[in-house]
C-alpha cells in the first residue's frame, strides 16, 4: 500500500517542540514533491488519516497517531524575480523560518524581520499566519505551490485564495491542516522595496533605546526582536515548550473599555475593524498562573502565555493545565482564551 521511503512506528517525542510521547504508525520524511504524488498515486484508503508535521512547534501530541505522519523537509530558496516596488522570494516548505528570515535579511531584502526567530517551517507560516511584533505573514505574502493529495495535482494559491485572518487560513477554516488534503510544497512572499520599519509595537521602542539605535535599519531591528523573544521565550531544547499557547483575544471596543477601567494595566491594541485586541499573557500572569506548575507542566516564569514540559509531560497533562488556566481566566475576565497549537 506505501511506497518504500514510508516507515512504521516511529518515535515522535524529538520531533514536537513540547517533547511530548507518542508513536506515528506510518511516517515518510518529504524531501521532494515526487514523493507526494507517489503517495497520492498509491490509493491510500479514505479512512486513513493524515498530518503534515513541520517543526512541532506548534503542536500538543495526545498520543499515538494511528495515521499517516508527512514530515515536511522539502528545502530550497532563491529570488524568483522583482519588479519597481517588491522582491519576489521563495522557499521550500520544509525550510527553517528563522533561517530563512536570516537569509533574506543576508541578500538586503528587509520585510521579515518583525518574525524573526519565531520557530517552525516555512510551510506552517501561511496555514498560521503567523504574527508578531505589529506584522502578520499575510501583510508579505504573495502566493503558495501545495500539492492535492486526491489527485498529486500542484495547485497555485494567491493571497486572496488563502483567505488569511488572525493566526488563521483558508488551510485551518477547511480543515486540511489536519486532514492533509493539501500539502504545500513552496511559498512565495513579496519584499517591498519602499521599506519602513515597524517599531511602534509592544517592547520594540525600549529595546532600540537601549541599544542606542534611533533610526534601526533591517538588520538592526531583527537583532533587537531576537534579544525580545530570547529574554521572554525558553529554547525548547532546554525547556521544551510550544511557543504562544493562547491566542491573543480580540474583542468589541465597549467591553475593552470596561475591562480596561477595571483593570488600568490591561495591555490594549486596537485593531483596524475597530475592535481591540487584548494580551492573553498578562491575562494569565493577572490571573495567578506566571511561573506556576501543575504537575510536569507549568506556565513560564518570565512569560506567562508560554506552556513548559519540565519533564515527562503527556499530551493529558498539557490538556489539563490549559482547562484550568482558560476556567480562571473566565472567572476573573470573563473572556475565552483559545489555544493556538494544534491538538494532534
Amino acid at each position: 500500500m506505501f511506497p518504500d521511503f514510508v516507515e512504521r512506528d516511529v518515535n515522535l517525542v524529538r520531533s514536537n517542540t513540547l517533547a511530548l510521547p507518542g508513536l506515528a504508525a506510518f511516517y515518510a520524511r518529504i524531501t521532494c514533491v515526487d514523493q507526494l504524488k507517489q503517495l497520492a498515486g498509491a490509493g491510500l484508503p479514505d479512512t486513513l488519516r493524515c498530518f503534515v508535521l513541520g517543526g512541532g512547534s506548534n503542536l500538543v501530541l495526545s498520543g499515538d497517531f494511528d495515521g499517516l505522519i508527512l514530515h515536511q523537509a522539502i528545502a530550497g530558496r532563491q529570488l524568483l524575480g522583482e519588479d519597481n516596488e517588491a522582491w519576489y522570494v521563495s522557499a521550500g516548505a520544509g525550510e527553517s523560518w528563522p533561517e530563512f528570515v536570516d537569509w533574506t535579511l543576508n541578500q538586503g531584502w528587509p520585510g521579515l524581520e518583525n518574525l524573526a526567530l519565531i520557530p517552525g517551517m516555512v510551510g506552517a507560516a501561511p496555514i498560521q499566519n503567523i504574527g508578531a511584533y505589529g506584522l502578520e505573514v499575510a501583510e508579505r505574502f504573495h502566493s503558495l505551490q501545495a500539492c492535492d493529495m486526491r489527485s498529486g495535482e500542484l495547485k497555485h494559491f494567491s493571497r486572496d485564495d488563502c483567505r488569511f485572518g488572525y493566526r488563521d487560513s483558508l488551510f485551518k477554516q477547511q480543515g486540511w491542516h489536519l486532514s492533509g488534503r493539501f500539502v504545500i510544497t513552496e511559498v512565495t512572499f513579496r519584499l517591498p522595496k519602499a521599506w519602513q520599519p515597524l517599531i511602534h509595537y509592544a517592547d520594540i521602542p525600549a529595546e532600540l533605546k537601549a541599544r542606542g539605535v534611533v533610526e534601526p535599519n533591517a538588520r538592526q531591528l531583527a537583532e533587537a526582536i531576537v534579544a525580545l523573544r530570547q529574554r521572554k521565550l525558553p529554547d525548547p531544547k532546554q525547556l521544551p515548550n510550544a511557543g504562544s499557547f493562547f491566542h491573543n483575544p480580540v474583542i468589541d471596543a465597549a467591553t475593552a473599555q470596561r475591562l480596561s477601567a477595571a483593570y488600568p494595566g490591561l495591555p490594549c491594541y486596537r485593531q483596524p475593524d475597530g475592535r481591540i485586541k487584548i494580551a492573553a499573557g498578562w491575562l494569565i500572569e493577572q490571573s495567578g498562573w506566571k511561573g506556576k506548575r501543575l504537575g510536569a507542566v507549568g506556565m513560564y516564569e518570565n512569560q506567562a502565555l508560554i506552556l513548559v514540559n519540565h519533564g515527562g509531560a503527556t499530551g493529558a497533562d498539557v490538556a489539563q493545565l490549559m482547562r484550568t488556566v482558560q476556567q480562571e481566566v473566565r472567572e476573573k475576565f470573563a473572556i475565552d482564551l483559545t489555544p493556538e497549537p494544534i491538538f494532534l
